[in-house]
């Protein structure tokens, strides 16, 4: 019979690497607190017309990312969520969360798309969004980018290891006679677009600002540009934005090329990139997306937030080599036989009431192996118990970290509480 395996793009993230991934997940958290940041959790299942009417029709995600499938007991279309906001505006219209109040929200799980999986794009990602729900801004745009910056100084992802991309999509209005211009430019020169491109002309025609193809990059370099046809209502709002960065010191471009590929967004958009991912340069994105509430069913709501991918992230601290600590018990606990080890049993539980972390040697087995596997488990200290100590009530305790022969290293037989007091004296 052959082995099941994962499916392709989606990964198991083993005990050798889940370990980094609490650690950026419990930073992430203590940021997101600093800023006033309240966590909300949707279903990873959605109606699938959410997505089409938020993300839009003529999008990569919905044409052929998303993974859609007809529920068997009911005929509803079901879509494993391919990003975040939609969902978290949903549930804000349908639980009437900003009713004269607005909100500071953020997100943390799995999405899925079925992408070409490489490095930095997988089938099943994960990210962390931030959606600040009935604020107009430009003041809460420019704080999300103070937010993010904040957050690569805390990981130690170092000011040269990412740059920061702005530009505006405008009004609706704004981009309907853009792309009047955008389109008649590029039939112009359809002849010298990728494949991808030359469809996305009657589709889509502002993804073709973001193709990678060389030629089409090289083509559309000469394009008319957005920033052009922006009433002066989205030019304030633009300049304002700008001087809120420019105030808090924070180095940007602006990119009159810059696009998202999601129908919702307006006005602001950003992108955080790196050259450590090759071509999955962008680690974290966002912008306002003020229409997207009225879109999916709702009243009028101003809302802007932003994604960042933790698998890049995670990839991005890799390159710039930015050691990430473990978390590994305090003590491993080891006995020298059956009797010894029902008071290892009640040693180890006095230890975990005094807050230690305890691994206790379970399985028995020969003293020395059980020595050796108490030091490939990172503990700090081992604690030996065998007949002589439990007839004392006492432990032997041995450094395991310590480098040398010298007699820091050397076994000393102590009561647990003395043990626990020199374990603490030494920086546990």
């Amino acid at each position: 019979m052959s082995k099941i395996q994962a499916i392709r793009g989606m990964n198991d993230v083993l005990p050798e690497e889940s370990y980094q991934w609490e650690w950026i997940e419990s930073a992430i958290r203590a940021w997101l607190a600093t800023f006033g940041y309240q966590n909300i959790r949707t279903p990873i299942l959605e109606s699938t017309d959410l997505f089409v009417r938020s993300i839009g029709t003529a999008t990569d995600i919905v044409e052929k990312e998303m993974y859609t499938f007809t529920d068997a007991l009911n005929g509803d279309s079901l879509t494993l969520r391919p990003e975040g906001t939609a969902s978290v505006v949903r549930a804000a219209i349908e639980h009437n969360m900003t009713y004269g109040n607005s909100r500071r929200l953020y997100y943390c799980g799995p999405m899925f798309r079925h992408e070409r999986p490489q490095k930095g794009r997988f089938r099943q990602f994960h990210q962390v969004g931030v959606e600040a729900l009935g604020f107009e801004g430009p003041d809460i745009d420019a704080e999300h980018i103070v937010m993010v910056h904040e957050l690569w100084k805390k990981l130690g992802i170092s000011s040269n290891g990412v740059r920061l991309e702005v530009n505006s999509l405008g009004s609706k209005d704004d981009r309907k006679k853009y792309r009047e211009s955008l389109v008649t430019f590029l039939k112009g020169c359809e002849q010298d677009l990728d494949e991808d491109s030359r469809r996305r002309i009657t589709t889509n025609p502002l993804r073709v600002l973001d193709s990678k193809d060389p030629q089409t990059k090289a083509t559309i370099s000469s394009a008319p540009q957005l920033l052009d046809f922006l009433s002066d209502e989205s030019l304030e709002k633009m300049k304002q934005f700008k001087q809120f960065l420019d105030r808090s010191g924070i180095p940007y471009v602006v990119n009159p090329k810059l696009v998202r590929g999601l129908d919702y967004y307006n006005d602001v958009v950003y992108e955080w990139k790196t050259d450590f991912l090759g071509a999955q340069g962008t680690i974290c994105a966002g912008g306002r997306y003020d229409v997207l509430a009225e879109q999916i069913g709702g009243k009028p709501m101003a809302a802007c937030g932003f994604a960042l991918g933790l698998e890049r992230v995670l990839a991005t601290l890799a390159s710039c080599e930015r050691e990430i600590p473990k978390e590994n018990p305090d003590i491993y606990l080891v006995s020298s036989d059956k009797t010894a080890q029902l008071y290892a049993w009640d040693v180890a539980k006095v230890l975990r009431d005094n807050g230690l972390k305890v691994v206790l040697h379970c399985g028995g087995g020969a003293l020395k192996s059980q020595m050796k596997k108490a030091d490939n488990s990172g503990a700090k200290f081992a604690i030996i118990v065998g007949d002589e100590e439990m007839a004392k009530k006492t432990i032997s305790l041995k450094s395991l970290r310590l480098a040398g022969d010298s007699g820091a290293r050397q076994q000393q037989e102590l009561s647990v509480h003395d043990a626990i007091k020199k374990i603490c004296e030494d920086g546990v």
